[in-house]
C-alpha cells in the first residue's frame, strides 16, 4: 500500500508499506478519504517527536478488518474514524471508540469533512453552553472546523454569529449564516459577545478573550498555543475552557456517539453542511499542508488515497 511519512521538519514523502493488522479494540479501515487538519500540519511542519513519524487525521472507509475485543462492527460497513496516527494511507488502523458509522445518503468525501470537525463543533458547542439568543464570536471561522461552528451554532440558536478568518473569507462566511466578518487585522470585532470560541490560539488569544463581554466566557480548542494575563480573567469575571477532542470522547462516548448520531441528521437534512475547500491525491499531501498551513482553505482539505 502507499503512506505518507513524515521525515523532517516540513518534509513528507510517499512510500509503499505492509498493510497494518488491527490490534486490541482496532477496526482495519481502507481510506476512501483523509482528513488534512491544522494540528497535523503544525505537527509536522515543527517536526515534533521521533522521525519518521506518521501524521494523524479523520478518515472514511470502508471496514477490512476487526481487531480483538471489538464487538458491533462488520467487514465491509461504511466509517468514519479518527486515528490517533498513521491516517495518511491507503489502509489505517483506528480505535473502534472513535468511528462512526456513515449512512445511507452519506458519502466518504462528506464524512470526512463532517464527523470529526463536526464532532469538535458540537463539543465546544456543549462545553460553551450555548444558550438561546446568545451571541457567539467564532476564531479560525473558515477552517475544517470552523465553518460547521458558524452553522451550528445558528442552528443552537445563537442570536448573533460573529465570524473571524483570514482576509477574503467573508463571502464564504456570509453564505453559511454569519452575521459579521472580520479579518485578524481589524481594530474592532463588533460590539462584546457572551461566548467567544477559540480555534486560532496564538496571538489571537488575547483579542479572544478581550471580544468577550463582562462575564464571558471562551472556550479554548486550538492546537496554537497562546497566553493570556490572569488580570484579564479577574477585571472581566471572565472564564476560560479548555477543550480537547479525545478527552470527550473518552470520558463521555454515550455523547460522542449521540453527537455522531446528530452530525449525519443535521447534515442529510440540509441544516449543516460541510464545505471541501479541495480534495487533491495522496500523493499530493505536501501540496495540502501548504494550503492549510497558509490558511487558504475555506472548509476542508481532502486526501484521496
Amino acid at each position: 500500500m502507499l503512506r505518507v511519512r513524515s521525515h523532517a521538519a516540513g518534509e513528507l514523502r510517499v512510500e509503499d508499506a505492509p498493510e497494518p493488522a488491527p490490534g486490541e479494540g482496532e477496526l482495519l479501515i481502507r481510506a476512501h478519504a483523509i482528513g488534512v487538519t491544522l494540528p497535523a500540519v503544525r505537527r509536522v511542519d515543527a517536526g515534533v517527536g521521533p522521525l519518521p513519524a506518521l501524521p494523524g487525521g479523520e478518515i472514511a472507509g470502508k471496514v477490512i478488518g476487526v481487531g480483538p475485543g471489538v464487538s458491533g462492527w462488520a467487514v465491509g460497513e461504511r466509517v468514519t474514524a479518527l486515528p490517533f496516527g498513521g491516517s495518511y494511507a491507503q489502509v489505517v488502523t483506528a480505535p473502534a471508540m472513535m468511528a462512526d458509522r456513515i449512512p445511507a445518503g452519506g458519502d466518504f468525501t462528506q464524512g470526512v469533512a463532517l464527523v470529526r470537525s463536526g464532532h469538535v463543533a458540537l463539543g465546544v458547542l456543549e462545553a460553551a453552553n450555548v444558550q438561546k439568543n446568545e451571541s457567539v464570536l467564532i476564531t479560525a471561522a473558515a477552517s475544517g472546523v470552523g465553518h460547521l461552528l458558524v452553522q451550528a451554532a445558528r442552528h443552537r440558536g445563537a442570536g448573533r454569529v460573529v465570524a473571524v478568518a483570514s482576509p477574503g473569507k467573508a463571502p464564504f462566511l456570509y453564505d453559511l449564516g454569519a452575521d459579521e466578518v472580520y479579518s485578524y487585522a481589524d481594530a474592532s470585532w463588533g460590539a462584546p459577545v457572551d461566548v467567544v470560541l477559540d480555534g486560532a490560539g496564538g496571538d489571537v488569544l488575547p483579542a479572544a478573550l478581550a471580544a468577550a463581554r463582562p462575564g464571558g466566557r471562551l472556550i479554548y480548542f486550538s492546537s496554537g498555543g497562546g497566553t493570556v494575563p490572569a488580570h484579564d480573567l479577574l477585571a472581566g469575571a471572565k472564564t476560560i475552557t479548555g477543550f480537547a477532542m479525545a478527552h470527550f470522547a473518552r470520558s463521555r462516548p454515550q455523547r460522542y456517539a449521540e453527537h455522531g448520531h446528530e452530525l449525519w441528521q443535521l447534515a442529510l437534512a440540509g441544516a449543516l453542511t460541510p464545505r471541501v475547500h479541495v480534495a487533491v491525491p495522496l500523493a499530493q499531501a505536501a501540496r495540502a499542508h501548504r494550503i492549510v498551513a497558509a490558511r487558504e482553505n475555506c472548509g476542508k482539505v481532502v486526501l484521496l488515497p
